[in-house]
């Protein structure tokens, strides 16, 4: 089972290189970035995305601004770097992690007496974010497992997988780690419209490690739940407050569904999803293009006249959620955020 990094650091070229997702799964293409300008578009076209997965493009992006700055003096470099990490930080205004890996770089390159300390440190922090996101990942994967029965069924909405991380997955880690541990696990993943990330990007990723998935239009969840056996519903998340996860467009439908059927409904995140300073009512929730609704493949399926609302994720209540699994364990509602965050940082 691959667990390969899906966005790195290019030491040679000073550049960022990841799988440009918007291709699959016609083309896996590496693709490189070598300015912040081109960053940001990536991430706001969603070339590489997911939570986890924004959090190393916002540190690396802060080293990237840092290569690439020409300011001579400290002080001119550092005000630079930081107006470019402005520009990457307004990209995604509902993913947490986004802004939690820009903000940590910042206050580590804030230490640093001169310019070449400051790349080098930038590299070294975002490099560590990388590696420690992968080790989240398999933290959460191996206490997600212990949840599922030895031979199961699993629901899945949008992509959480290794492409939403640094490697490995959220969601998808729990599965990959449960197969890992000898259990049987079929998936079904629901396409997530309007950008199908389930059906492209989950369906992918798990047919390429041999694990069985079947793919199922979003409006099909709730018969599927009432009709076949599901054992679990497993999601990420872009943003956990204390009274809601905020996830793709959605999964407070499916939240609902699994709830009215029976079915626990689990949320893999690490602690960088966490928020511990806004409610639900605090947070902004991204609405996108209307191109992605209207348009298919180059051909239009909604009248210029008619309006189209398109919010790209939505907020479960945490009373729908029968436990989060994170990369310290697996909490039920209801969550003390600031005092788990503590726990964490504890020495």
């Amino acid at each position: 089972m691959k667990d390969s990094p899906t966005l790195w650091w290019d030491a040679a070229a000073c550049s960022i290189r990841y799988i440009e997702q918007t291709l699959l799964p016609d083309e896996e293409r590496i693709a490189e970035c070598r300015t912040v300008e081109r960053w940001a578009t990536a991430i706001r076209r969603l070339e590489v995305r997911g939570a986890p997965a924004l959090g190393v493009a916002g540190a690396y992006g802060v080293a990237l601004a840092a290569a690439t700055c020409s300011e001579e003096d400290l002080s001119g470099f550092m005000n630079a770097v930081r107006r470019d990490a402005a520009t990457l930080r307004a990209t995604r205004p509902t993913a947490i992690n986004l802004a939690w890996g820009i903000d940590r770089v910042l206050a580590r390159i804030g230490r640093e007496r001169d310019i070449a300390g400051v790349r080098r440190a930038a590299v070294g922090e975002a490099d560590a974010i990388a590696r420690e996101d992968t080790a989240c990942c398999h933290a959460i994967g191996e206490y997600g497992a212990g949840l599922l029965p030895d031979s199961c069924t699993v629901l899945t909405h949008c992509n959480a997988g290794a492409l939403a991380c640094s490697s490995w997955g959220t969601a998808l880690g729990v599965i990959r780690s449960a197969i890992v541990a000898g259990k049987d696990v079929r998936v079904i993943a629901c396409e997530t419209r309007p950008l199908l990330q389930g059906a492209r990007l989950t369906a992918w990723e798990l047919a390429r490690d041999g694990i069985p998935v079947t793919v199922i239009t979003d409006s099909m969840a709730a018969h599927v739940m009432r009709t076949r056996k599901i054992d679990a519903f497993i999601v990420g998340a872009d943003r956990i407050t204390r009274d809601a996860v905020f996830n793709k467009i959605g999964t407070y439908m499916h939240a609902i569904c699994a709830r009215h059927h029976g079915i626990p409904f689990y949320v893999a995140a690490p602690l960088s999803t966490f928020d511990p300073e806004n409610l639900a009512d605090g947070v902004i929730i991204e609405e996108r293009g209307r191109e992605e609704v209207a348009t298919i493949g180059g051909r239009t399926f909604v009248p210029e006249a008619a309006g189209v609302m398109n919010f790209g994720f939505d907020a479960t209540p945490m009373e729908l959620v029968s436990a989060v699994i994170t990369d310290k364990g697996v909490r039920e509602p209801p969550l003390d955020i600031p005092a788990l965050l503590s726990r964490s940082t504890a020495k």
